[in-house]
């Protein structure tokens, strides 16, 4: 386990906090690796029967690091955030996400895969894909516009907007929001009762309302190749030699 991804169980109920506020909870691939690891953990087990995702101090996550991204073998088969997206998005049993603060890049589009989202009144969501070069990312493509519907879709993911928590629980895009104070708290009585269910028919009913697993997956797969190309591209380096000149990346 990546000393940035901890885990901690409470009865039936895990609980994964990125932590590296250090920066803004970025995911490298070692914690991607980790993470994918707890999800499949999580999938075999008999006694665990909810799983909640969250962010240490004031971030959820800042998304992909960069800087690791960058020096990342883009010919590796199967990489770790590739075996993350896999597992959160063929997870049998209820993933719960509790955003308490900015969810950027795929901080947004791992929620599209959790089966119930609850935010901090000062959490925030975007997906600067286009900003940095790249593309969609997790079916985001597919999954975004029918949560939010296109047009703010588009907004998200071609003009950059971030909405605040109490537009994205108007979308739909969260199940509730919480005071800053009381996420935490409520998530996990929520994740408990989740968890005291009956587990043969949450899996049941979690595999009817994902019905669309063989679109997901076909879409998430072509995403994957194109952002890969990306992150070969010659936009994708300035964008990267920008951030660390601490200028405006610059497009011919």
């Amino acid at each position: 386990m990546s000393e940035s991804i901890t885990l901690n169980t409470v009865g039936r109920v895990t609980t994964l906090t990125i932590s590296r506020p250090a920066k803004r909870n970025a995911i490298t691939q070692a914690m991607y690796g980790a993470m994918a690891a707890a999800l499949n953990d999580y999938a075999q087990s008999d006694d665990i029967r909810a799983f909640v995702i969250t962010g240490s101090e004031d971030y959820f996550t800042a998304g992909n690091d960069l800087q690791d991204f960058s020096m990342a073998n883009p010919n590796e088969e199967n990489p770790p955030v590739e075996q993350f997206l896999t597992a959160i998005s063929t997870c049998p049993k209820p993933v719960i996400a509790a955003v308490n603060g900015p969810a950027i890049g795929v901080g947004l589009t791992m929620l599209l895969h959790c089966d119930l989202v609850f935010a901090s009144e000062s959490a925030t969501f975007n997906a600067p894909f286009v900003k940095l070069a790249l593309v969609p990312e997790a079916a985001s493509s597919l999954l975004l516009s029918a949560s939010v519907g296109m047009a703010v879709a588009n907004d998200i993911l071609l003009a950059g907007r971030v909405l605040t928590a109490q537009e994205a629980h108007g979308y739909g895009l969260i199940s509730r929001v919480f005071e800053d104070c009381d996420l935490a708290e409520e998530a996990g009585k929520i994740a408990a009762h989740v968890a005291d269910a009956a587990p043969h028919s949450m899996r049941l009913s979690k595999s009817l309302i994902r019905h669309r697993q063989d679109e997901v997956a076909a879409q998430m797969q072509r995403e994957s190749e194109i952002f890969v190309a990306q992150l070969k591209s010659p936009e994708f380096a300035e964008v990267v030699s920008a951030m660390m000149q601490k200028r405006a990346p610059k497009f011919s």
